[in-house]
């Protein structure tokens, strides 16, 4: 099929490039003239033939409300507008329905699968109305590996799903993270990266994310290399905030998204006052700065 990118991060241009080698007919813009192949939306828009379906991969917040405002004076009754970043579902649930009073078909799709996707195919959770996915389930089809895409629901869901994923992931990531802790606190030295390896073979707890750790531990035992600063894209917050809103005993996610928090403190006000009142009430010793 024929279909437009806007947003040629690293995403955006993975995906660009699968979909060329399956046989589509991709057209690409971004703000960054050395990968876009034309030179605006309106460019990219007045490629193709309709009803055309432009893909957006672009980050969450105003650069995507931006580009929808944009698109939306665009493109035509009938066309297909794909939001593939990772908004916020209540943001696709109302942009979905202003689409949908200018006629425009919307599709808030969740995309999973980082720089690997080019190769291994990602992981696709699309929301929005069934005859839109239809329409771009060609391009999807190729996009996902085998299996590996579903029309999860109506407007919103797709990025709801997305979200919950995303939520679960630094759930993972932690467990993870504090299990290789205390390995490397064991009394002898252990090969971690042999022990992860370990792990990928008929155990329970084997996973991509396992196989990614064991790469990055051959590759840096002691992980010197890296500071100790996680970054959270959103979604984890997000995801926390639907727990509470919805009553949902969520303690997992909510304490890896501030474990993330408390690695970006390396003076924590928090931390100096357990310090402060630990001596104050048992004489314990503390460490001057």
């Amino acid at each position: 099929m024929q279909l437009g990118i806007v947003g040629l991060g690293r995403m955006g241009a993975a995906m660009r490039e699968r979909l060329r080698r399956g046989g589509h007919e991709v057209t690409g813009y971004d703000l960054n003239a050395e990968v876009s192949d034309v030179a605006s939306a309106q460019a990219l828009v007045e490629d193709l033939d309709a009803p055309r379906v432009v893909w957006l991969m672009a980050p969450a917040g105003d650069a995507t409300e931006a580009l929808v405002e944009e698109l939306a004076g665009l493109l035509a009754p009938g066309d297909v507008l794909v939001d593939g970043g990772n908004s916020l579902y209540k943001d696709s649930i109302r942009r979905g329905a202003m689409l949908a009073e200018r006629g425009v078909r919307f599709l808030d799709a969740g995309v999973s699968g980082g720089i690997w996707g080019l190769d291994n195919g990602f992981c696709i959770m699309v929301g929005g109305d069934r005859d839109a996915f239809e329409a771009v389930e060609p391009a999807i089809a190729t996009l996902a590996p085998e299996d590996g895409y579903l029309h999860v629901g109506p407007s919103g869901s797709g990025h709801y799903v997305k979200m919950i994923h995303n939520g679960i992931e630094y759930g993972l990531m932690q467990a993870y993270a504090e299990g290789f802790e205390l390995l490397r606190a064991y009394d002898e030295d252990l090969d971690l990266s042999a022990v992860a390896e370990l792990w990928q073979h008929g155990s329970v707890v084997r996973s991509w994310l396992l196989e990614l750790a064991g790469r990055a531990l051959a590759d840096d035992p002691g992980l010197d290399r890296l500071q100790p600063y996680v970054e959270d894209s959103g979604e984890g917050r997000w995801t926390a905030i639907e727990a509470v809103e919805r009553g949902v005993p969520a303690g997992v996610i909510t304490g890896s998204l501030f474990a993330r928090f408390a690695s970006r403190d390396e003076r924590s006000f928090a931390l100096r006052m357990l310090a402060a009142l630990r001596q104050q009430f048992g004489g314990h010793a503390v460490r001057e700065a």
